[in-house]
């Protein structure tokens, strides 16, 4: 269900999902307030393009998707969220990949909802993380 108000961050897998026609993702990204990708997704979303059989088309899917939502940028609360939410996953011992704890970082720093398919970011206390 997607609450009123509420703004979403998306993880690359969700991304890749809907690009590739997940009528879920679709119908949820339609019925949200606010839906935001940070750049380090669409970092992974061009390294990907790149390393597909067709370069130029997802290329171009991708280039459509930015123009139509705003990408977060890091800064320096940001970095500072990252210090954080990395010194606490080496606590526990739950380490995730380095793009996870930027993407987490971000998350936190503007409190809104990560979509993710990926279970670790359930360990970041910080971050508030949904799966579609």
């Amino acid at each position: 269900m997607v609450m009123a108000g509420t703004k979403f961050i998306l993880d690359t897998n969700i991304i890749v999902a809907w690009l590739n026609g997940d009528r879920t993702i679709a119908e949820k990204v339609d019925k949200a307030s606010a839906i935001f990708i940070p750049s380090i997704v669409a970092g992974e979303l061009f390294w990907g393009a790149y390393n597909s059989g067709q370069v130029q088309k997802n290329l171009q899917k991708i280039k459509s998707l930015l123009q139509n939502y705003s990408v977060l940028v890091c800064d320096g609360n940001t970095a500072l969220e990252y210090g954080r939410i990395k010194m606490d996953l080496k606590k526990k011992g739950n380490p995730i990949p380095e793009n996870d704890i930027w993407i987490a970082a971000l998350s936190a720093q503007y409190n809104f909802v990560l979509i993710t398919r990926d279970a670790h970011f359930k360990n970041v206390k910080s971050v508030k993380a949904r799966t579609w």
